[in-house]
């Protein structure tokens, strides 16, 4: 009875191994059955990343688990070919959601996953703030405001958080003066000031690096090149129309309507153009460089250089502006109704895109006013009354907020005030102009 017991208890487990091993086999090398289209078939996997970290990952409405402490990230695996919807969420921000599709023997990834606060709990800087400009850098910020029928200019120093006055109206003339235009120059260590006296243009460089600031008029004999200390020597020819540097080399455009590159000492000159540019009279052009690509704007109509057929060809209509993004491989380029971004380089993770690949991000019924890079994958951007943040990432459908409402910054403002926004990327924060009143926001990334 024991032998035979033994024998029965050996075939069982025998054929038991034999059923069950390959079907743990098969079960680890990630084969499952999909009941639903009746195949066996490979599982898939998906990787998150995102910050703030600790956030609870959701699929199709199932708490699945939470990215991880140190690095936001997380890994979820044997999920059967199909498409899922994915969502994101932590207490005190807005929701990240997308549908993403997994395939057999994949890892479906979305590495750039940034969640924003919704109440970013903006404070007040400065009243009474009639224009305002940032320096390159956004370490300081010239303030204009008006008193007794007098404008003065204030230095708001971010890092400081400090305020300080740098100028009067009545310092330039006593009679007064039209401020015409202000630009940052020599380090941020200066400003260019172009005003109006007495109907006669006048310029006039303020250091403001000096203890009192030392305004300085520039003589009409001074060149504007020379007081935005640019590379152009001299030397340069006479009948350029536009210029742009670029890794030590110098890009010219001709009032023949030729591309010329040389270097900044312009010992040799390089003829790039095959064909001339047709040119406009009385219109205004600027060259951009961005790595090899090379773009001419003619008035709001972008041109980019053919490097093949050695011309410029239409690229984009409407430009209100171009923006490098901040690891410099991609551009954001916008009209007043939409937003497109052009990719410089090859980008090998998920969603992959080609050198040169351009996509078109957002079309809007309310026009666009500026915009500006977060990271290298969300723009921050206004409208007429709203402050918005938009991902990049266009598989499925973008992930758009809005932030905040001009108005809810300005409740007694009229319809016609004053709009401006700029983002800080070294302090992370948003400043924004809502009618005579500058806010600054908490951090918008962790």
């Amino acid at each position: 009875m024991k032998r035979k017991f033994r024998k029965i208890l050996f075939f069982s487990l025998f054929f038991t191994f034999v059923f069950v091993a390959p079907i743990l086999v098969f079960y680890f090398q990630g084969y499952r059955v999909d009941f639903k289209n009746k195949r066996i078939t490979q599982t898939g996997g998906l990787f998150l990343k995102a910050q703030p970290k600790h956030a609870e990952v959701y699929i199709n409405d199932k708490l699945i688990k939470k990215t991880d402490f140190f690095f936001g990230s997380v890994l979820i695996e044997n999920l059967l070919p199909k498409k899922y919807n994915v969502k994101l969420k932590k207490q005190g921000y807005f929701n990240w959601e997308k549908n993403l599709q997994i395939k057999e023997k994949e890892v479906t990834e979305a590495r750039d996953i940034v969640l924003f606060p919704k109440n970013p709990n903006f404070s007040l800087l400065a009243k009474g703030v009639k224009a305002l400009w940032f320096s390159p850098t956004g370490e300081k910020i010239i303030l204009k405001e008006e008193n007794e029928n007098h404008w003065e200019l204030k230095l708001y120093d971010v890092n400081k958080n400090l305020k300080s006055h740098i100028l009067k109206e009545i310092d330039i003339a006593k009679e007064g003066a039209d401020l015409f235009d202000l630009e940052f120059a020599n380090g941020e260590k200066e400003i260019y000031l172009k005003v109006v006296i007495a109907e006669q243009l006048k310029e006039f460089i303020l250091d403001i690096n000096n203890i009192p600031p030392l305004l300085k008029e520039i003589e009409k004999t001074s060149t504007e090149s020379e007081l935005k200390t640019s590379t152009l020597k001299e030397s340069k020819p006479k009948n350029i129309i536009a210029s742009a540097e670029n890794e030590g080399n110098v890009y010219y455009l001709e009032n023949t309507g030729n591309l010329y590159k040389t270097d900044s000492s312009f010992s040799f000159e390089e003829k790039l153009t095959e064909s001339t540019f047709p040119l406009k009279q009385e219109t205004e052009y600027k060259l951009y460089i961005f790595s090899d690509f090379i773009f001419l704007k003619e008035n709001q109509t972008l041109f980019l250089f053919n490097k093949k057929t050695k011309t410029f060809e239409k690229f984009f209509e409407g430009i209100k502006d171009i923006k490098l993004s901040p690891d410099f491989k991609k551009l954001a380029y916008f009209s007043e109704y939409e937003i497109k971004i052009l990719f410089l380089e090859k980008r090998a993770t998920q969603p992959k895109r080609e050198k040169g690949e351009s996509i078109f991000l957002i079309r809007l019924s309310d026009k666009i006013k500026n915009v500006f890079w977060i990271t290298p994958d969300y723009l921050i951007f206004d409208t007429e009354n709203r402050i918005k943040i938009t991902e990049i990432d266009n598989r499925d459908r973008l992930n758009i907020i809005d932030l905040t409402e001009f108005s809810s910054l300005c409740s007694d403002c009229k319809q016609e005030m004053q709009k401006e926004i700029f983002f800080n990327s070294n302090n992370k924060k948003l400043y924004v102009l809502a009618g005579e009143n500058l806010w600054a926001s908490k951090k918008l990334l962790p």
